[in-house]
């Protein structure tokens, strides 16, 4: 459970009623007020909590949990659960979430694994390297993991029941704008009865609630309706499934410290490059310059190579982490870089020999569906999640749980680190983050896009850090990205055939034109494109003035807005 904190002057500093261990948890209100959706814009800041995600009604539904005495953890898993609803096609209630938060009391960071499994019966991993892992249909599905990241973010970090949490959620199914609307609003009743019927602590309650999903009738539902539909799980992938928690990968960047998930993502990519940019004057170059660009593309090629080459389930393998963020390898690495020529060749580099290069690589735009949310309560406690649901979706069965398609993010290449076996887990795009400085939060941010996901948050990063931008600026500054890397989304045998754009810059077509020029002579494949290039939600954390500020690319269909804001 999280302990109530506040901001001050730069710090977080625990209450007084915290010091002398008094636990002063927020009073449930059963019945809170509902906010019009309608006043939600795409900034907000505030004292007493903002919340920046997808759909406007799921930021409402987050703010709504806040406003009534909820933290971080409350009002992000209400969030998430409206997301389901609100951004469907991006994200279903039977797919997965990645959660990052911030605990005030403890200042650390916790790591809620939620991603879900491929099959445990050898038979299966039998059949899907014979036959390949296709991007379709129940045999597509990994274990259904958001509905336990739910769970156990509120058990672990909340303060609210499930039945709490949902009301927006039910709220919105009540509608019954789609044929499967009912069906889920009856799964969400059914885990609100166990909740209520189980005596014992709300930690004792949230679990039972949380069993009945994955052990009891609600997992025979499920496990006919994969047997009708011709998918391989069964309601003992259910039983096994747990929501691990686990420390973040950390570095360092100028004086700051940026969090992500482990290698069962591809998070940590996103360190190794800035890892490699710290070694220039970005400032000098200038923001969006034909210097800043080029170099944060050949950063982020290097690190997707190593992505691409490395990256999986490390329970099912050992990920050279700490070598691929060594100061050692990153000198090697760094030495790669061409100031004034754009690398067209794949580079993954030997962290256990430490060789700057491998050997040559096999040369793999990333489709998807992710949407996102980032919370801050007024005690300090900061939220980053990225919930998905790759498509296309299968349409639910009586549960009206949609589940997606997120095994396709495995493959079948003997040997390879992502590669299927019985109860590993893809190695996913979905990557929150979240950047300290002195141990505590100042940014939070989420991003949509598949294999652009880390790609704009790296541009996020030395937006804010290196061009000194707001969440407001930085969030609708031009944004660019390369397809030069294998596509998180093919699990095809040949990793060569998974290649994306050798060699590409795709740029929106508001970067100025002289600076295209002149990357397209340092060697870039240059696109312009007319739409945004992924879609950010960003939240900083002002420690000084105890506020924290907001935004989401509302070209992108982003939102954002504050406790504050409703107060008005």
């Amino acid at each position: 459970m999280i302990q109530r904190t506040k901001l001050s002057r730069g710090r977080i500093v625990i209450t007084m009623g915290c010091l002398f261990g008094a636990v002063l948890l927020p009073v449930e209100n059963t019945h809170s007020e509902t906010i019009d959706p309608s006043g939600i814009g795409w900034s907000a800041s505030g004292s007493q909590g903002v919340v920046a995600a997808g759909n406007a009604e799921a930021v409402t539904a987050g703010l709504e949990i806040l406003q009534s005495g909820g933290n971080a953890a409350d009002a992000a898993v209400a969030t998430i659960l409206a997301l389901g609803i609100t951004d469907y096609g991006s994200f279903a209630i039977g797919a997965e979430v990645p959660f990052m938060i911030y605990l005030a009391k403890s200042r650390e960071v916790k790591v809620l694994c939620g991603v879900g499994s491929a099959p445990l019966d050898p038979e299966a991993t039998r059949w899907y390297l014979e036959h390949g892992i296709p991007r379709s249909g129940m045999k597509a599905a990994a274990v259904p993991a958001a509905i336990s990241t739910c769970f156990a973010a509120l058990k672990l970090h909340g303060t609210v029941s499930f039945e709490k949490a949902v009301e927006p959620a039910l709220r919105l199914l009540a509608r019954n704008s789609q044929e499967w609307h009912p069906d889920l609003a009856r799964t969400f009743r059914k885990l609100i009865d166990r909740e209520r019927e189980t005596t014992g602590t709300r930690e004792e309650k949230l679990q039972a609630a949380r069993d009945r999903f994955y052990k009891g009738d609600l997992a025979d539902d499920l496990e006919a309706w994969y047997i009708e539909q011709g998918g391989f799980l069964r309601k003992a992938d259910l039983a096994a499934h747990e929501t691990w928690v686990e420390d973040p990968v950390k570095a360092p960047y100028r004086g700051f410290t940026v969090a992500k998930c482990g290698p069962w993502t591809q998070g940590p990519y996103l360190c190794q490059a800035l890892r490699l940019l710290e070694n220039f004057d970005l400032r000098r170059a200038g923001h969006l310059s034909p210097d800043h660009t080029h170099l944060a593309l050949e950063a982020l090629k290097l690190a997707l190579a190593d992505r691409d080459e490395y990256y999986g389930d490390p329970r099912f393998g050992k990920v050279p982490l700490d070598r691929l963020l060594s100061d050692e390898y990153t000198r090697l690495r760094v030495a790669l870089i061409d100031p004034r020529k754009a690398s067209k060749d794949v580079r993954p580099g030997d962290p256990i020999g430490m060789r700057a290069l491998k050997g040559p690589g096999k040369l793999r735009p990333a489709p998807g569906g992710t949407t996102t949310c980032c919370v801050a309560d007024r005690w300090g406690n900061v939220v980053a999640a990225t919930p998905s649901g790759n498509p296309p979706y299968l349409m639910p069965g009586k549960t009206g749980v949609t589940h997606a398609t997120r095994l396709s993010s495995l493959n079948t290449t003997p040997g390879h680190p992502n590669c299927i076996e019985p109860g590993k887990r893809p190695r996913i795009t979905l990557t929150p983050t979240l950047v300290l400085k002195e141990g505590a939060p100042i940014l939070a941010i989420s991003v949509a896009g598949g294999d652009l996901q880390d790609q704009v948050t790296l541009q996020l990063i030395l937006d804010f850090i290196d061009f000194d931008l707001s969440p407001e600026k930085a969030v609708r500054a031009p944004r660019f990205s390369t397809g030069h890397h294998e596509d998180s989304f093919d699990p095809g045998h040949d990793r060569g055939a998974a290649f994306g754009k050798h060699g590409s810059l795709s740029v929106e077509r508001t970067v100025a034109n002289p600076v295209l020029m002149e990357l397209k002579a340092r060697g870039h494949e240059v696109y312009p494109i007319a739409g945004p290039i992924g879609a950010p939600v960003m939240l900083q954390v002002d420690s000084e003035s105890g506020r924290a500020h907001a935004a989401g690319d509302p070209d992108a269909d982003r939102h954002a807005g504050s406790v504050d804001q409703l107060k008005r």
